[in-house]
């Protein structure tokens, strides 16, 4: 088992992953992007074949991030650790976050969804559209029965990206790995209320 480290967080494989190179790149690129105060809630970082992954590639459990070796490149790795340092977050900033202003735009958001998809015959309970939780369901819809190239398609400005229409959780921690690792000006010009969220995250670890 090898160990590497975040600034002084340390990363264990597990398993192999594709390209040895992968985890000492993506070590480097993940200080690269990010500054160790945003780590405060992880306490290791697991690569490796895990069944706690559950098809995902990457959670957030318990002061561990757990990564799929499976990934083809350090960029990949960096994606879903920004992805899930955004989860961990949630947990020292979740009652200043998750703000009736931050909800109402996502809902609006997903009225919106909800139309664009009965327009092109994608037809589900529209109740589900109310839920700011994760719901399995419609998730699966989404995923499978609409297809994220399609929703992409369908919803390019609506999202920083579709996973983003998942859950309330899901958009935030979307918003936030586009923020790092595509433009902020991309999270504030498609959810400007949560963009403010994360520069006052930001803000906060100054």
């Amino acid at each position: 088992m090898r160990e590497y480290y975040v600034y002084d967080v340390p990363v264990f494989c597990i398993d192999n992953p594709e390209a040895e190179e992968n985890v000492p790149n993506f070590c480097k690129e993940a200080e690269e992007y990010m500054s160790p105060s945003l780590l405060t809630n992880v306490d290791v970082i697991y690569v490796g074949n895990f069944k706690e992954l559950e098809n995902r590639n990457a959670t957030y459990a318990n002061g561990a991030i757990y990564m799929t070796a499976d990934e083809p490149t350090s960029f990949d790795m960096l994606e879903n650790f920004i992805h899930e340092v955004a989860h961990s977050l949630e947990y020292q900033y979740g009652m200043a976050l998750y703000t009736d202003d931050l909800r109402d735009e996502f809902l609006g958001k997903r009225e919106r969804l909800y139309h664009i998809l009965e327009s092109a015959g994608y037809h589900i309970s529209p109740l589900l559209y109310s839920f700011t939780e994760y719901n399995a369901r419609f998730d699966e819809f989404l995923a499978n029965e609409v297809g994220y190239p399609t929703l992409l398609s369908l919803t390019m400005g609506l999202f920083a990206s579709p996973y983003a229409a998942t859950s309330l959780q899901e958009y935030f921690a979307n918003g936030f790995e586009k923020y790092f690792l595509d433009n902020p000006r991309t999270v504030r010009d498609t959810s400007p209320i949560l963009y403010r969220k994360i520069e006052e995250i930001l803000d906060d670890q100054t």
